[in-house]
């Protein structure tokens, strides 16, 4: 996902963004009256038993279930993006709890809570056939998937890659090519999510003493991988498909959605405002409003 010939370089400035403009006591707390500028703290998910987890292709997978099954609407994934972990959701899933929705939470291999394997090459097609084998798991037949970022890149590859599963997708600030990936080393506020995700990686894995393997098994996986062409969007009902951005963004090139969008004729294509690769919680407002202008309909 993100820009690997200054990748290296960056971790060994991450002790020196801790003044950068942030207040003592949060240290990975960004306050901007400019939004996209911002980066609020990661938001807690709704109380729970604490998830659960999942033996999946001789993985622990966690994932957590919120409400009850709904009549009118599938089920709805949100798949995090590269490094984080399913909190970063929080507000979303807050909202669709209060709509009524079935919500499912899950933290990919390897990151967050879940467990992986670090003799296994990580990959996108890995993680997402976890992700179909979790809908197995809770004996889902088709879900909607929300997918930020690396989450959006797997949401895309279960759509091309089963699209019996999939009923909607909103795909946020995905990239299909490694040549779309800014230098994301040049944003204080990416910089500082990366910084954050360090800690959390510290406090919720059960590898929490791998992080240096983690980050190389991520590392290996973002310099070759995706790596689509057109033809690779042929299988995707574009029809539930949005493809989306925040007009700040400062890890993928715009030109990376306007392509997604042209191979997928029947596509929705939206930029947030005022936002960057972290709009939902820059402005989860809007950003929970748009995912209900696709999701909450039937």
């Amino acid at each position: 996902m993100f820009g690997l010939a200054n990748f290296l370089g960056f971790v060994g400035q991450v002790a020196l963004l801790w003044p950068c403009g942030k207040y003592p006591d949060e240290p990975t707390v960004i306050r901007s009256p400019k939004r996209w500028l911002s980066l609020p703290q990661t938001p807690s998910l709704p109380w729970s038993r604490g998830g659960k987890y999942a033996e999946i292709n001789n993985i622990q997978l966690w994932y957590d279930v919120f409400g009850p099954p709904n009549p009118h609407h599938s089920p709805i994934f949100f798949l995090h993006g590269g490094l984080g972990n399913s909190d970063y959701f929080g507000h979303q899933v807050r909202f669709f709890q209060r709509k009524g929705f079935k919500v499912v939470t899950v933290d990919s291999r390897g990151h967050g809570r879940s467990t992986t394997d670090f003799d296994i090459p990580l990959g996108y097609d890995l993680m997402s056939e976890d992700f179909v084998a979790l809908l197995d798991h809770l004996h889902i037949p088709k879900a909607s998937f929300v997918g930020w970022s690396d989450g959006a890149i797997s949401a895309l590859n279960i759509a091309a890659k089963h699209p019996d599963r999939v009923d909607k997708v909103f795909a946020f600030s995905a990239n299909y090519n490694t040549s779309g990936v800014m230098d994301t080393t040049l944003s204080p506020v990416f910089m500082t999510y990366i910084n954050r995700t360090i800690s959390e990686y510290g406090r919720l894995s059960p590898h929490a003493d791998r992080y240096d393997d983690f980050l190389n098994q991520i590392m290996q996986m973002w310099k070759g991988q995706p790596n689509w062409t057109e033809p690779f969007f042929s299988t995707i009902n574009s029809t539930n498909v949005w493809i989306v951005d925040g007009d700040h963004e400062e890890a993928v090139f715009r030109s990376q959605q306007d392509d997604m969008a042209k191979w997928l004729p029947d596509a929705g294509q939206l930029l947030l405002p005022q936002v960057s690769h972290f709009a939902f919680i820059q402005d989860p407002d809007t950003f929970n409003a748009m995912l209900w202008s696709l999701l909450g309909q039937h």
